[in-house]
């Protein structure tokens, strides 16, 4: 209980934190700050209880912190602007990239680095093939946003990858089809992919062992 409510403090002020990057970038993309503060705050309590729990064990808890941290602002802003900010996909490769390895290195070891690392690359490759063929249905921001996820999903299984992606289209259709029900005039150029593919990455990383670890190199639920 303590340590939920520790996380979701710890959480609230970085979602608030986050907030306000987003709204003094040098494009701005202002987000409603209680959202923002409010959904990292619960993101993190439930990787506090995960944790707690033993849900997930405690070299990767960094990784779902992580994710989140980043997920729950640029989900709002890709829903908002349609528009992934560089100010935050761009930080995404270290700090992610640094969450994973301290998992790996406190973990199971290079083995899940390496996955994690060749993950990003094949995820990214993916999108940036997709965006080439067809620049209206998946935008740079796509891109760039998702080698950082590819090495989360990556660390968690290969099966990770293919789930997220099937996942998000299911969920960015369903947003196009709401979009045309509802006539939601700014995404009049296109619906949003981003939320989809934060929103499975950030439930693959608070429930790994969902049947998607690889083998014993990652066993979350030990």
């Amino acid at each position: 209980m303590y340590w939920g409510l520790i996380f979701a403090v710890a959480g609230l002020v970085i979602g608030w934190a986050a907030s306000r990057v987003l709204s003094r970038a040098r494009r701005p993309a202002a987000v409603p700050v209680r959202w923002c503060a409010g959904g990292t705050a619960s993101a993190w309590a439930v990787a506090a209880w995960r944790w707690s729990a033993d849900g997930m064990p405690g070299w990767w808890l960094p990784v779902p912190l992580a994710v989140t941290a980043l997920a729950v602002p640029l989900a709002l802003a890709d829903l908002r602007h349609r528009r992934l900010p560089d100010v935050l996909t761009v930080p995404a490769y270290p700090l992610v990239g640094t969450a994973v390895s301290v998992a790996a290195v406190t973990g199971p070891g290079g083995a899940l680095a390496f996955r994690a690392a060749s993950a990003a690359v094949l995820f990214a490759g993916a999108h940036a093939l997709v965006h080439a063929v067809a620049p209206a249905a998946l935008g740079a921001g796509d891109v760039k946003l998702s080698g950082s996820l590819g090495g989360v999903l990556g660390a968690t299984g290969w099966p990770a990858l293919v789930v997220a992606a099937c996942t998000a289209a299911v969920v960015t259709l369903v947003l196009a089809a709401a979009a045309a029900l509802l006539r939601v005039r700014r995404w009049r150029g296109g619906v949003p992919h981003g939320p989809g593919l934060l929103a499975v990455t950030c439930l693959i990383a608070l429930f790994p062992g969902a049947g998607l670890e690889a083998g014993t190199e990652v066993s979350m639920g030990s």
